[in-house]
């Protein structure tokens, strides 16, 4: 029998880096601070909400856009922290996590020969999802070791084909958050075009020192054109469930539900139910920066004095650190040997860039027990 050739739609693309370094981990037994989950468990009152759901029979399908009751109650949310009203029925869609959403927003708006901005370093998604609705992607840099956006280099990247352009605080990688003052720059910079715009915000409430989360939500003028992402996984500490939210203007909503209904159709049943119940009471989320800070700090004061120098982490749960005084040999290969000598995973910042930029610096994941960090802490200063 001959499996019939056909051409890849993603001929660059391969096994991504987390799912390398979460195999290598589990080989030699690694605590594995690489890829970006939890090692805990969930709320037990969110269990029981979706179990309560099940038992109450709402287990078929749901409406395409997402159960009624949890599209109110991310409005409600929006409102509450952000002073942005959304229409539930018309501006709220509940989406298979927010990698899929990301994608459904740039097939619903991308045409052949579209330009797409992204910032680097990016999420792995971003591009791959940018070649499959044929747009050409244009890679801007954030400035390196700062991480802050350059926007006189976005503002030169912004062409007539320019179609959209993605941002992602606070940021995966690098753990930076945008400031009240970026997102005003940006809001004036797109003002006179027409470039769309996704905020990546799934990691929003993990925004430390009484800093707060700028969504795009909070300025009018990228409100107006703005796909707005979320993730309850992140969130909730629920990665395998896959439920994430999508905030947009209405006719950019109804764009987006024409894909996402023959892309997914509509999202997890119970788990939506379950969702709609627990964000009755917003203790949850509201304590989660003091959470993850405390996580942040553990961590931070555990490799204080040794040879990895730590960068500032001001958002998400992710913790970056400069290797230069610890090896000469590159992000890729120090990671490989962390995680086969001294017994933890990380990520290569170089990873995240479609060239492979090499700054000598590493992204560790703090969203574990103190356990685990106590343990990756251990062996981290040995080097």
């Amino acid at each position: 029998m001959t499996t019939p050739h056909f051409p890849s739609r993603l001929p660059n693309v391969g096994t991504t880096i987390f799912t390398v370094m979460s195999a290598l981990a589990a080989e030699h037994q690694a605590v594995n601070l690489g890829q970006g989950f939890p090692d805990f468990h969930c709320d037990p009152q969110l269990i029981d909400a979706v179990t309560r759901a099940m038992q109450a029979g709402h287990n078929q399908y749901p409406p395409m856009a997402g159960v009624p009751a949890l599209r109110q109650a991310v409005a409600s949310k929006i409102e509450a922290l952000h002073a942005r009203q959304y229409c539930p029925n018309a501006e709220i869609t509940i989406t298979a996590g927010a990698t899929q959403a990301i994608l459904t927003a740039i097939l619903a708006c991308v045409q052949p020969g579209d330009e797409v901005i992204v910032l680097e370093p990016c999420y792995d998604s971003y591009v791959p999802n940018i070649a499959l609705a044929g747009g050409v992607v244009v890679r801007v840099p954030l400035t390196p070791g700062s991480f802050r956006p350059d926007f006189a280099k976005i503002a030169a990247a912004i062409t007539p084909r320019t179609r959209l352009l993605i941002i992602n605080t606070p940021h995966n990688p690098s753990a930076t958050v945008w400031t009240a003052d970026d997102m005003r720059t940006l809001e004036e910079l797109l003002a006179p075009t027409d470039v769309l715009l996704i905020s990546d915000e799934v990691y929003e409430h993990m925004v430390f020192d009484g800093a707060e989360h700028q969504s795009a939500a909070r300025f009018a003028g990228l409100a107006e054109r703005a796909f707005i992402v979320s993730s309850f996984g992140k969130t909730f500490h629920v990665t395998g469930w896959k439920v994430g939210t999508v905030a947009a203007p209405a006719a950019m909503t109804a764009e987006f539900r024409k894909v996402h209904q023959f892309n997914v159709f509509t999202v997890n049943t119970p788990m939506q139910y379950g969702l709609a119940d627990y964000l009755q009471n917003p203790a949850p989320y509201l304590q989660l920066p003091a959470f993850y800070q405390a996580k942040r700090d553990l961590f931070r004061q555990g490799l204080e004095g040794s040879r990895l120098k730590l960068l500032p982490s001001t958002g998400s749960y992710f913790q970056c650190v400069d290797i230069s005084a610890v090896s000469d040999l590159n992000e890729a290969d120090f990671c490989q040997w962390l995680t086969r000598e001294i017994g933890v995973a990380a990520i290569p910042l170089s990873a995240f860039y479609g060239d492979g930029f090499d700054q000598r610096v590493v992204r560790f994941c703090f969203a574990k027990k103190d356990e685990t960090l106590r343990a990756a802490i251990e062996r981290l200063r040995t080097l």
